[in-house]
């Protein structure tokens, strides 16, 4: 199975070819080798003009055609409300043409996969205007909680959660690191990262058609109070 994955959710993206020997197609996703064809950086604020001549290049190194897609994995949000249309309208209208699966993966789920921690795990993603994107997951339960909220009031609490705590945004660490939290820093996870994701979601049957296909923002309006849910209880 050929794997295309978009990221276009910030200020730098990615798209990877990833191919998937599906030794036990119904086991779970581990028991098959996954390899990465292709890693490509992509540029922020450029992705519109990216994305497509990217993945062209791509299929060509590769000696392969868009038609040898079996399905798509795209990065749903938090992030960027223009990257993220980006990476979500390329695979819907690849999906409308090859008539292929798409696969919707979070943002702040991959990350926390990306922590390969085993038990309870934050995630901050730094959503400006001194707000996170917080995600809550508890592995390997898979039960988890997104939500936007304000720095201060998730720091405050953070002082009394056993759950273990990443960013991949220094200004979050560094902001945390003020108020005496230690906030591990991490790797934001790659298109390759997200492919692997979404091949368990598609075993899963977790597959979102193309025309109810949305990006995920996590995003109130300015009028709303920020406050933090009951994440951290």
């Amino acid at each position: 199975m050929l794997l295309l994955a978009i990221d276009t959710s910030g200020k730098n993206g990615s798209l990877a070819l990833v191919c998937v020997s599906e030794r036990e197609k119904e086991a779970r996703a581990e028991h098959n080798q996954f390899t990465t064809l292709e890693l490509v950086p992509l540029a922020g604020r450029m992705y519109s003009a990216q994305v497509i001549p990217s993945l062209h290049d791509a299929l060509t190194r590769q000696n392969l055609k868009k038609t040898d897609l079996d399905a798509f994995v795209v990065a749903s949000g938090p992030g960027s409300f223009t990257g993220l249309r980006v990476g979500l309208s390329t695979v819907k209208a690849l999906s409308e043409v090859l008539q292929k699966p798409i696969v919707a993966v979070s943002v702040l789920e991959a990350a926390a996969r990306a922590t390969n921690v085993d038990s309870h795990v934050f995630v901050a993603l730094d959503a400006g205007r001194k707000q996170l994107f917080l995600g809550d997951y508890n592995f390997p339960a898979k039960t988890n909680t997104e939500a936007l909220v304000a720095w201060d009031a998730f720091f405050t609490a953070a002082r009394s959660t056993a759950a273990k705590l990443f960013s991949p945004d220094a200004t979050v660490r560094e902001a945390a690191a003020a108020h005496a939290i230690n906030i591990q820093p991490m790797e934001s996870p790659q298109a390759d990262a997200f492919a692997r994701l979404g091949y368990e979601k598609l075993l899963a049957g977790e597959t979102t058609p193309a025309d109810t296909l949305e990006a995920n923002y996590i995003r109130a309006s300015d009028a709303e109070l920020f406050s933090l849910p009951k994440l951290l209880s």
